[in-house]
């Protein structure tokens, strides 16, 4: 066993005896780099990288096709890290699919944050109660830019009918922003509030998400205006 070996083995050792505690930022990606870049040196294209975008998280939310350009990383390398954003966010989604009733603000913000981890682009799901509160299934109604989405009233009218849902919850995410609804977020959800209510659907509430956090419109007392 070569030193280069041998530094491979030791990093790798201590990531399965003690997690990525006391990582810094090129060693994560030093070792991830280990499953794409057979010989070369890692942490060198680690710091390569890091340098480039500024920030781990930065180095994941990359473009495919940036991440190519940075000496070192080929498109094995560009579609590993690419996989990784990806991954966690399906790890997160999978663990809240036991998620059965939505009983208070706090469970459907621990059910739909996980599911903008990793999101680039805003994008808008919604979940369809029954009347007990029991989720009879969520999706994705509109992907949109960085920093806009389309909602089709008539897309959420048709998922409500064709699953007899009594309740809904819409949830989008403002990428690299703020977990603070916009005044066209309010004006699209007073729309789609009272075009509901013409069915006798409850649009129960509103969640926006940033950054691991997220805001109710409802508890923000966002929906007394829309009853006016």
């Amino acid at each position: 066993m070569n030193l280069h070996e041998g530094h491979r083995k030791r990093l790798k050792e201590r990531f399965i005896k003690n997690g990525l505690e006391g990582f810094e930022d090129h060693n994560i990606l030093e070792l991830l780099l280990f499953y794409s870049v057979p010989r070369s040196d890692t942490n060198e294209i680690g710091h390569k990288l890091l340098k480039r975008f500024g920030s781990l998280s930065n180095v994941f939310d990359a473009p495919f096709e940036e991440l190519c350009k940075v000496d070192g990383v080929g498109a094995h390398s560009a579609t590993l890290i690419k996989l990784m954003p990806e991954l966690c966010n399906l790890y997160n989604v999978d663990k809240t699919e036991k998620v059965k009733v939505v009983s208070s603000t706090n469970s459907a913000g621990e059910y739909f944050v996980p599911r903008f981890i990793g999101k680039i682009n805003e994008e808008v799901h919604i979940m369809l109660l029954d009347d007990k509160k029991k989720v009879i299934k969520s999706e994705v109604i509109s992907k949109g830019t960085v920093n806009a989405s389309a909602v089709s009233i008539r897309n959420i009218v048709s998922s409500v009918v064709n699953s007899n849902a009594t309740g809904v919850i819409l949830a989008h995410n403002h990428p690299g922003g703020i977990a603070l609804p916009s005044s066209k977020d309010i004006l699209t959800t007073k729309r789609i509030y009272h075009a509901l209510k013409l069915m006798d659907i409850e649009l129960c509430d509103h969640i926006v998400v940033a950054d691991g956090d997220f805001v109710s419109m409802l508890d923000s007392g966002m929906f007394e205006g829309f009853k006016m």
